[in-house]
């Protein structure tokens, strides 16, 4: 059982930056699949960008790519989600996920985060204002 938690949300100006950080309570091995998803009241969640453990693979939404960058951190057991030029419509609950590497290879092929990771953390709101 992974369980995930997330930090660093805030409240940020237009064109502002923010880290989030998920720390995860088991050891994320090299096959696994890390995610960060984001959700408005109301919609479902977006996937905004994940990761695959084992190699440089990785998955961005067109609305984020070119501002957030994802990494982690093996030897500290980390996820980060590093967000910079922040606009209003980021405004959302962002949550740290984790699946099976496979995940990754899902992902590229549909060009999608499919839904059912079996791990989430609690969230944590980013609020950017204009």
């Amino acid at each position: 059982q992974v369980q995930l938690v997330e930090s660093g949300g805030g409240s940020v100006q237009a064109g502002g930056s923010l880290r989030l950080s998920c720390a995860a309570s088991a050891y994320i091995d090299s096959n696994y699949c890390m995610g960060w998803f984001r959700q408005v009241p109301g919609k479902a969640h977006e996937g905004v960008a994940a990761i695959y453990t084992g190699g440089s693979s990785t998955y961005y939404a067109d609305s984020v790519k070119g501002r957030f960058t994802i990494s982690r951190d093996m030897a500290k057991n980390t996820l980060y989600l590093q967000m910079n030029n922040l606009k209003p419509e980021d405004t959302a609950m962002y949550y740290c996920a984790a699946d099976i590497g496979q995940r990754m290879t899902a992902i590229q092929r549909l060009g999608v985060m499919t839904p059912g990771w079996p791990y989430w953390g609690q969230g944590t709101q980013v609020t950017v204002s204009s």
